[in-house]
Formats: structure tokens, C-alpha cells, sequence
């Protein structure tokens, strides 16, 4: 659940984080809902180093070998691999970096997207005209989670486990049925 870690943020028993009376007072729109999405990644920068060790000292060990059987050119290829390895993994950290960010007020849908350059792309949409789409696999439960104004699809938690996007879309529902129905506000 840590790759959607603004769940925990953005609810206390199932409401919207934020108060709706502290908003009021201020002027402020009372957010109907707000997350922060950022891609899973299990293993952290000190696993990352102990399983490179591990790899290298094998590579090392078994290329040693090699090399001392004559075959000289093998020891190279597990060099090869223990560089292919790192790379791959420095990849994966890099697109770890993308962030999602969404924030539902009775009246503006925010979505702040952050690519792993740190290149924000934003849509802002009016929630009485946004719908939310989803796709289905019948075998592979929610696919694609969209927020749809004017003909224009936002993609939404892309990166996210099918289980987390259905939270998502869940949390997400709710907020748009209350921005429809309009939000109740005491007067002073």
C-alpha cells in the first residue's frame, strides 16, 4: 500500500481529510478530496547496495573461474551482466520519482502529474462536467482509471496495483458525488 501512501493521508474513517468548518472560515473551498500517488518500489537504496554486492561477488567468483580454466572471455560477459543489472535497477529508481496528485474541491478537479525529470503536467477540470471512466478486464479486475471533461481523458494511477486503482476510483466516485450534490455549508 505504500505506492498510494496519500490514502492513509487523505482519509479518517472514510471522509475526506481536511475540515470543512476551518475552510469556511478561512473562505476556502473545503477539499473533498486529496491523494498523493507515487509508484511501489520494494527494494530501497540499501537493499539495492547489499543485492549488488551479492551479484557482483557471485559474478566475481564464478568469472574468476572461468578465467582460470582458460575461457578468459566468460569472466568480460559476467562483468557485462553485473553492469546490465545496475543499470536496469538505476532505471527502475528513476521512473520511481513520478508522482500523482489529485485534489477535489465542490467546484476544481487538480490533476498534477510529475514525470521522473520533475516535469509537471497539470489538468484542471470543473467536477460537474468530469466523469470518471473505467476499464475492466474480466480476468484482471480495474485497467485504466480516467477523469473525463470536454472530450479530454486525464489517465489517473497508472502505475498503480489493481487493487489500489479500485481505492482509487472508489475515493475518487465519492468525491465527485459530493461535489454534484453540492456541499452543504452552516451559515454564521
Amino acid at each position: 500500500m505504500s505506492a498510494a501512501k496519500g490514502f492513509t493521508d487523505s482519509f479518517a474513517n472514510g471522509r475526506a481529510a481536511g475540515s470543512f468548518a476551518g475552510a469556511e472560515a478561512a473562505g476556502e473551498e473545503p477539499t473533498l478530496f486529496r491523494v498523493r500517488l507515487a509508484p511501489h518500489r520494494s527494494l530501497d537504496q540499501r537493499g539495492f547496495r547489499i543485492v549488488m554486492l551479492i551479484v557482483a561477488a557471485v559474478s566475481l567468483v564464478c568469472g574468476t573461474a572461468f578465467l582460470m580454466m582458460g575461457a578468459w572471455p566468460v569472466f568480460g560477459v559476467f562483468g557485462l551482466d553485473v553492469l546490465a543489472i545496475y543499470i536496469a535497477f538505476r532505471m527502475s529508481f528513476r521512473s520511481a520519482r513520478a508522482r500523482e496528485e489529485i485534489t477535489v474541491t465542490p467546484s476544481l478537479i487538480e490533476v498534477r502529474k510529475i514525470d521522473p525529470r520533475g516535469t509537471a503536467d497539470e489538468a484542471r477540470m470543473n467536477p460537474l462536467w468530469t466523469r470518471l471512466d473505467k476499464e475492466f478486464h474480466e480476468d484482471y479486475g480495474l485497467q485504466r482509471l480516467s477523469l473525463t471533461s470536454r472530450g479530454a481523458p486525464v489517465v489517473v494511477g497508472g502505475f498503480l496495483h489493481t487493487q489500489q486503482r479500485e481505492e482509487l476510483a472508489q475515493g475518487l466516485d465519492r468525491a465527485l458525488a459530493q461535489a454534484k450534490r453540492g456541499v452543504v455549508r452552516s451559515q454564521p
